[in-house]
C-alpha cells in the first residue's frame, strides 16, 4: 500500500485522540453526588453525609425534593436553622407542597420558634413562584398595550373586544404588583444561624446585647452597615453578624430554582 502524507504524523495521532477520549471519561474520584446516594445514606442512618450530599445537589440545581430531603437529614443532625431555610425553600419552588408545611409546623412547634411575619404582599406572592409572577405581570402589561395601540396603528373597525382586553390586562397588571412586591420583600427574611445568638445595639462585636436569640428565630433585614445587620424580630430589633444570620433566599437561588423547574420534565 503506498504510503500517506499522514503516516509520519500517525503515532502521534494515536496518542492526540487517545488523550482526547480520556478527557471524556470522567475520573472516579470525582464523581457527581447523586440524589439516590443521598437517600442511601439517610436511610443506612448517616445523615451528614445525607445533608452534604443533598446541600451540593441543591447548589448545582435547586429542586423541591433535593430541598425537602436535605431538610430532613438537617432536623435529624439537630440542625434546626438548616432545616427550616430548606424546608422554606422547597416552598419557593412548590408553594403548595404538604409535606414541606408539614415539617416546618411539626419543627417550629417542637423548638418552640414562631414563623415569619409576612406581610401580605408576600402571603400573596406565596401563591405562585417568582416566575410566574412575572410573567404574569409581564404579559398583561403588553396585551394591554398592545391592545390600546394596534387599534389606531392598523385602523381597525371600532369594537369593544380591544377595551375589553385592554381593560382585563391592565387589571391583571395592577394585581399582581403587590405580589411581585412581596417576592422582593421577602428576601430580607432569613433565620437566626446559630443558638444563643446576641442581639446588639450597636454594629459592633463588643456592642451591648440586648437579647439572645434560639436557632432558627425568624427575623427581617431592616439594613446594612458593614458586616451587621440591623434585624426585626418578634422579641426586639438589633444588630447581628452577617454570617449569625441565613437569609431565606440566597444570592441567585429563586432564579435558579426557576430555571431548574422550567427545564425539569
Amino acid at each position: 500500500m503506498k504510503p500517506t502524507v499522514f503516516a509520519p504524523f500517525r503515532p502521534w495521532l494515536v496518542v492526540v485522540t487517545m488523550l482526547g477520549l480520556s478527557a471524556l471519561v470522567p475520573a472516579a474520584g470525582a464523581a457527581a453526588p447523586t440524589f439516590a446516594a443521598g437517600r442511601e445514606a439517610y436511610e443506612r442512618g448517616n445523615y451528614e453525609a445525607a445533608a452534604a450530599t443533598y446541600r451540593q445537589l441543591a447548589a448545582d440545581a435547586p429542586a423541591a425534593g433535593t430541598f425537602l430531603n436535605w431538610g430532613n437529614a438537617a432536623w435529624q443532625l439537630g440542625h434546626t436553622t438548616e432545616a427550616l431555610l430548606a424546608w422554606e425553600r422547597v416552598l419557593l419552588i412548590s408553594p403548595h407542597d404538604a409535606r414541606a408545611r408539614h415539617n416546618l409546623q411539626f419543627a417550629r412547634e417542637t423548638a418552640q420558634l414562631e414563623a415569619p411575619r409576612w406581610t401580605w404582599s408576600e402571603m400573596a406572592a406565596a401563591w405562585l413562584t417568582a416566575r410566574t409572577w412575572a410573567w404574569i405581570a409581564c404579559l398583561s402589561f403588553w396585551l394591554a398595550v398592545s391592545l390600546a395601540v394596534l387599534p389606531l396603528a392598523l385602523s381597525w373597525r371600532k369594537t369593544s373586544w380591544p377595551q375589553a382586553g385592554m381593560a382585563l390586562g391592565l387589571g391583571v397588571f395592577l394585581l399582581s404588583l403587590p405580589a411581585n412586591y412581596g417576592t422582593w420583600t421577602r428576601t430580607k427574611i432569613g433565620f437566626i444561624a446559630h443558638a444563643d445568638t446576641a442581639l446588639r445595639l450597636t454594629p459592633t462585636a463588643d456592642g451591648e446585647p440586648v437579647i439572645r436569640l434560639a436557632a432558627g428565630e425568624p427575623g427581617r433585614v431592616l439594613r446594612t452597615h458593614s458586616q451587621y445587620l440591623l434585624i426585626e424580630t418578634r422579641l426586639a430589633r438589633g444588630w447581628v453578624a452577617r454570617e449569625e444570620f441565613r437569609r431565606l433566599i440566597a444570592p441567585g437561588l429563586e432564579r435558579q430554582a426557576d430555571a431548574a423547574q422550567a427545564t425539569s420534565p
